[in-house]
């Protein structure tokens, strides 16, 4: 399935929609599996618990939102493939992370979760036919469908990637 057009998303997931090279959603998942499989995994343990900003995420943290944020895509997805009708509603990233308490886990039992959660997301959106991956759904108000919230999920690590080379890793 190729990227969805605009008027599918909100002009706000543009930014995480354009990170992804691929024109296709199983070309996008399948060309980040090594990153979720290797990179985070690979990261140096001494940069776990560090935070580059005062009131910033831990890389604990940052990863558990990266979780967070998948599953919670692909249950949008979820929804508006299977047309619900409600305005499925916003959540506050800042609570989530604050009250995750990944700084108390193990890496590698984040990075299994994640790798976990990736495969859940991927076997979910391969479920669905092309009148589910465009049906569109409603979230915070704005019309979404599912093809969209999958190019999310892989455009929001890329996202937090970038993030991390450039701000965690950088010293």
């Amino acid at each position: 399935m190729p990227k969805p057009p605009s008027g599918s998303y909100p002009v706000y997931f543009k930014k995480y929609i354009d990170l992804v090279a691929q024109n296709n959603i199983n070309a996008a998942f399948a060309a980040q599996q090594n990153i979720i499989n290797d990179y985070f995994i690979s990261l140096p343990a001494k940069k776990h618990l560090y935070k580059y900003a005062k009131g910033k995420w831990t890389l604990k943290e940052v990863l558990q939102h990266l979780i967070d944020c998948e599953r919670i895509f692909a249950y949008r997805a979820l929804c508006t493939a299977r047309k619900e009708k409600q305005n499925i509603l916003p959540f506050e990233e800042n609570d989530y992370a604050k009250n995750s308490k990944a700084n108390g886990r193990k890496w590698v039992h984040l990075c299994d979760e994640f790798i976990a959660v990736r495969q859940s997301t991927q076997f979910l959106i391969e479920s669905f036919n092309t009148e589910q991956l465009k049906a569109l759904g409603k979230v915070n108000g704005n019309k979404i469908n599912a093809l969209a919230l999958a190019f999310i999920c892989v455009g929001h690590v890329y996202h937090h990637i970038n993030i991390i080379n450039e701000r965690y890793l950088a010293e």
